[in-house]
């Protein structure tokens, strides 16, 4: 992340001083309506057992040659230490299938990120309805001796700013820009870098600092999953293990209509893709319209351009 200038904070800024809430945890077959309500009030949950283990070693195995190739991130923004693999889809089919394909994760982002708009064209009352695109794609290998992460939102790519601040009863899906999902490859803890995250502040206002007193750290098991509104502080934590490597599965998930973070048009070669996933997948991952008609081709969707005739689709405009 690159901003544009960067601003002392004076030393009367807002800082936040009462208790963050507690971070709901849920089983892997938990109910919807639960996850999404423990969401609007914390921005955070851990769902356990959310991937299968050979899921897990198979991802680890598909992202190794990535991560092994890797080099030191020249900037402030990752530590020395942490080793990256980015463009998942093309690189490991289990990552899409297992990890970025989990029911209850694409449940939660259906319910918060979908968007739907009316307009009028000519005498015709038309709805259409924007579903949620893949945003980010990354995993993380974070060694020994590496600093923690400054905390900040992820929402901020998309200029989802200024907030204001709200209670939980008055908090709505709009909001929200983008959802993350986190998974343990193998244990994480405090004491390795599990990722934290301040419990609450996707209600703060904008101008509010982080505190790092109340940060809570998603300790992981294997498989265990970890789901985050793009809106909250949070950030990887130092490893000050001598011999313990953090390695973390993490995508996001963002509105239909809006720019993805990382260009997956680029990271993966669509026609490539096209024979390793169904085409609804591929929309998924973004290649497909954003109603009303939003990403076309040819006046087409980007689909009928992998796909050809195979694939059908209505054409018109709305």
């Amino acid at each position: 992340m690159a901003p544009s200038a960067v601003y002392e904070v004076p030393p009367q800024s807002k800082q936040i001083k009462k208790a963050a809430p507690p971070v709901p945890i849920f089983a892997n077959d938990a109910d919807i309506e639960d996850v999404v309500k423990g969401l609007i009030v914390a921005g955070g949950c851990v769902i356990r057992n959310a991937v299968p283990i050979e899921d897990v070693k198979q991802i680890e195995k598909d992202s190794q040659p990535w991560l092994d190739a890797d080099k030191p991130w020249d900037g402030d923004f990752f530590p020395p230490e942490t080793r990256r693999a980015y463009g998942l889809p093309q690189k490991s089919q289990t990552f899409v299938n297992s990890f970025i394909k989990n029911d209850l994760y694409q449940e939660v982002c259906d319910r918060i990120l979908t968007k739907k708009s009316l307009c009028w064209n000519g005498q015709k009352r038309e709805e259409s309805v924007s579903k949620p695109q893949l945003n980010t794609t990354v995993v993380f290998n974070i060694g020994p001796g590496a600093r923690a992460q400054e905390l900040h939102r992820d929402d901020m790519i998309h200029h989802n700013y200024p907030l204001p601040e709200i209670t939980a009863e008055q908090y709505s899906f709009d909001r929200e820009v983008g959802i993350g999902w986190f998974v343990a490859g193998r244990r994480t803890t405090k004491a390795n870098g599990a990722t934290r995250f301040i419990p609450g502040s996707h209600l703060w206002d904008s101008e509010i600092p982080p505190n790092e007193e109340l940060a809570f750290y998603a300790e992981l098991e294997p498989g265990d999953g970890f789901i985050l509104l793009s809106s909250c502080f949070h950030g990887g934590s130092a490893n000050t293990t001598t011999d313990e490597h953090r390695l973390l599965y993490c995508c996001f998930m963002t509105r239909g209509y809006l720019r993805q973070e990382e260009n997956q048009y680029l990271a993966n070669d669509g026609h490539v893709l096209k024979k390793m996933y169904d085409a609804k997948t591929m929309g998924l991952l973004g290649w497909d319209l954003s109603p009303p008609f939003l990403g076309w081709v040819d006046q087409a969707s980007p689909l009928k351009l992998l796909y050809g005739d195979a694939y059908q689709a209505g054409t018109d405009l709305f």
